[in-house]
């Protein structure tokens, strides 16, 4: 569920130990007797501990996070894992922020999730009091840790399950995402992907698409926030899932949201378009500088694309879609687009747009029942163009890598 874990390196090696002179403390590395090692650090993980010996062990236990062999250690520690959350959540001088970005390198592992929140089922609560408390130093690692375990369903379901007993908590969430130094100590883009990863669910996507709530036009201006790809493309893929929702895109559409020009504005470059096609084109998208840049980030402008396929499911939106221009945009995209499965997305896009309207009864391309046979050829072909894809973006890398020179030769 969402996007691929973020990971935090821990500091010094998790081969050795980080040892305070006059202090003697437990290697931590992953030799003889492992889970004995790692049961020594304990001690010095409790509240009571001496603040130097703490952050020594803090920092051991971050460096095992860093492997994959580290993590499953620790992942079977029911009482370290606990310490840990408690430490991540401890004020000064205690190192909450060594102990939250172990917790976040624990959570980029899917296959512990189960396993951390066994050991601390009040994990979610606990870090999303963190991640949205104004005065938290450390609450971009506490938004972090929830980012990653909230790609999974069953953690998903646990932190909206906190959220929808915290009212109003998921209101809460988005007023944090969307106010400019909301917490003056960190700045909380990866409350992105935690709102991305819940809106896969209905009752997230029911309170962003309230139309008496007014959400989603809070987050419209992010698609083009400059400060972090993490926020933007958090904030690009809830627009996408909302966009599921086909009851709501009449709505999306219409003037009260006006969703269309926030997801062509990324996609749009410099080009200078015929009068009478910069006419059909929002105002938003006429008459662009001739340095406008489009999203860097390529997995983001394969979202944004796929949130205007989803808006072009029924009839109304094909045509609301058509009418405003997006294809004189997606036509220019398609021509500069460097990443093959990106431009895949773009054609398959221009095809609906520029295609033949489907048969009576078949209007609504997310209610169609595709046949079983279809649905294996058109996974078949899905996998082709995948292959094919690669295979371009191989060559293009072959291309750009730079040629051997032979020994003796200077560069030039």
């Amino acid at each position: 569920m969402g996007e691929a874990g973020e990971a935090w390196e821990g500091e010094g090696s998790s081969a050795g130990g980080v040892t305070p002179a006059g202090s003697p403390m437990p290697e931590a590395g992953l030799e003889a007797g492992p889970e004995a090692e790692v049961v020594k650090l304990l001690p010095f993980l409790a509240p009571g501990a001496r603040a130097d010996l703490q952050a020594a062990a803090v920092r051991h236990v971050l460096a095992l996070t860093g492997s994959g062999p580290g993590r499953m250690l620790l992942a079977g520690q029911v009482a370290l894992l606990r310490a840990l959350v408690e430490l991540a959540a401890a004020p000064v001088p205690a190192p909450a922020r060594d102990a939250a970005r172990a917790l976040v390198n624990l959570a980029a592992d899917p296959g512990l999730h189960e396993l951390l929140l066994a050991a601390e089922p009040g994990m979610p609560a606990r870090l999303l009091g963190l991640a949205l408390d104004p005065q938290w130093p450390w609450a971009e690692e506490a938004a972090a840790v929830l980012a990653n375990l909230s790609r999974e369903p069953a953690p998903c379901a646990a932190l909206m399950a906190v959220l929808a007993a915290a009212e109003p908590g998921l209101e809460r969430l988005v007023r944090a995402l969307c106010t400019p130094g909301y917490n003056g100590h960190a700045p909380l883009h990866y409350l992105g992907p935690v709102l991305s990863n819940l809106s896969q669910r209905p009752a997230a996507r029911s309170f962003l698409l309230d139309p008496d709530r007014c959400v989603v036009q809070q987050l419209l201006p992010l698609t083009q926030y400059p400060d972090s790809s993490v926020r933007r493309g958090g904030v690009v893929g809830t627009l996408r899932n909302c966009c599921f929702e086909h009851r709501h895109h009449e709505w999306l559409l219409g003037p009260e949201v006006d969703i269309l020009p926030y997801l062509l504005l990324p996609l749009a470059g410099p080009e200078e378009f015929p009068e009478e096609e910069m006419e059909r084109l929002p105002v938003d998208l006429q008459y662009l500088p001739p340095d406008k840049q489009r999203e860097p980030d390529p997995h983001i402008r394969k979202m944004l694309i796929e949130a205007i396929m989803l808006l072009t499911a029924t009839a109304p939106g094909r045509q609301q879609v058509r009418d405003q221009g997006a294809y004189l945009i997606l036509r220019e995209l398609h021509s500069w687009e460097p990443e093959p499965a990106v431009r895949v997305t773009c054609e398959k896009l221009i095809q609906v747009l520029i295609g033949d309207e489907p048969e009576h009864g078949m209007e609504n391309l997310l209610e169609v029942q595709v046949p079983e046979d279809v649905e294996q050829q058109l996974q078949q072909l899905d996998r082709q163009e995948q292959e094919q894809c690669e295979q371009e973006q191989q060559e293009q890398e072959r291309e750009l890598a730079p040629e051997p020179q032979a020994e003796g030769t200077a560069p030039t």
